[in-house]
């Protein structure tokens, strides 16, 4: 007879299950999950944001394909500085600074005194050249009378030289016909070669004199070059502005000294361009007389027009101090870089200096 204890339970005997409402049970899933739906069932759910992301994805190529339309049409770079020939004013010749009638960045026109130097030396060296050339001229002129003197006194030597001949063939011949004395005919030969050496004499101071006349003539231009030169100095002692421009790196200064070739100031003219380093493949379609829309830096939200005058012929490294040197084993080829000289259209109506930045964009096509 079997005997258990209460507390065991025997090992195949399952717990009682509790018992549950009616209709509290859920529905199990089917097999593989939930149920996909179809592309049909998301749009029609999704319409609008679908229609939505079409229309803007269409608008976004649009842009895009007018924007590419519309940037093969233009080249542009950074690289692009306001350039001018800058003109270093300097004195010409040595003289002490009386006055400086103008100022730092000063704008001047063209033919405006910019220095004016002590000219007393110099004036009265111009003086000292005006009274040589005088004096010279009153040389000539009395020359050209000595000359004709001269051959005045030729002429009545060879008249007397004439007569003194036809005098001594007279008593030559009278004297071998017993009609004239020996001493006449001698006295008569006598004369006459007094009256052929007084010839010789006159002929030869003749000739002298028109020879000093030449002498004179190159003195004269002597005294004219110096007169020239003491005339040139002396318009040196007041400095001028070579164009209409403005004045910087002013260094002259009243009671100071100028010494030949020291620069006293420098000098910007009006006329100002756009020096723009475009790459050599930018070039392509690139011409003189394309125009160009210019963004000064200096000046934004402000656009400028002008035109492409002309592309330099060779890279910018080619003309510098130091080119490169292409024939070695660690070449690498980069993509060069070629000055475009621009040109405004109209003379702009702002304050420009060069080295100042633009941005220009050149239209090729």
């Amino acid at each position: 007879m079997d005997q258990r204890v209460d507390n065991e339970r025997r090992p195949d005997s399952a717990p009682p299950r509790e018992a549950k409402p009616a209709g509290s049970e859920k529905k199990a899933p089917a097999a593989g999950g939930a149920p996909k739906r179809s592309w049909a069932e998301m749009y029609a759910k999704r319409r609008q944001v679908f229609n939505v992301a079409a229309i803007g994805l269409v608008i976004v190529l649009l842009l895009s394909f007018f924007w590419w339309l519309h940037a093969s049409q233009y080249e542009s770079t950074d690289d692009a500085f306001i350039d001018t020939r800058t003109v270093q004013i300097s004195a010409q010749v040595a003289a002490a600074i009386v006055d400086v009638p103008v100022t730092d960045n000063q704008s001047v026109e063209a033919g405006a005194e910019l220095v004016r130097l002590d000219d007393r030396d110099y004036i009265a060296a111009y003086d000292q050249g005006k009274a040589s050339v005088a004096n010279l001229n009153a040389q000539i002129v009395a020359q050209k009378a000595k000359i004709e003197q001269a051959e005045k006194q030729a002429v009545q030597a060879k008249a007397a030289l004439t007569f003194a001949q036809q005098e001594n063939d007279r008593y030559q011949l009278l004297a071998k016909q017993g009609t004239a004395t020996v001493e006449q005919a001698q006295q008569y030969g006598s004369n006459l070669l007094q009256a052929q050496a007084t010839y010789d004499a006159a002929e030869a101071n003749a000739v002298a004199t028109a020879k000093q006349d030449p002498v004179l003539g190159a003195q004269l231009l002597t005294s004219d070059a110096q007169l020239e030169q003491a005339q040139a100095n002396l318009s040196r002692t007041i400095i001028t502005a070579p164009v209409a421009g403005r004045v910087t790196q002013l260094t002259a200064a009243k009671g100071g000294w100028a010494a030949v070739g020291q620069a006293l100031m420098m000098f910007v003219p009006r006329d100002i361009w756009i020096t723009a380093n475009f790459k050599e493949t930018q070039l392509d379609y690139m011409r003189p007389g394309q125009p160009v829309d210019i963004e000064i830096d200096s000046y934004p939200g402000r656009t400028f027009k002008g035109h492409v005058d002309s592309i330099q012929a060779g890279s910018g490294t080619a003309f510098s101090l130091l080119p490169a040197q292409n024939a070695t084993g660690n070449y690498v080829k980069i993509v060069q870089r070629v000055p475009v000289k621009i040109v405004f259209d109209k003379p702009p109506d702002v304050l420009l200096g060069p080295g100042m930045s633009v941005v220009p964009t050149v239209k090729v096509r």
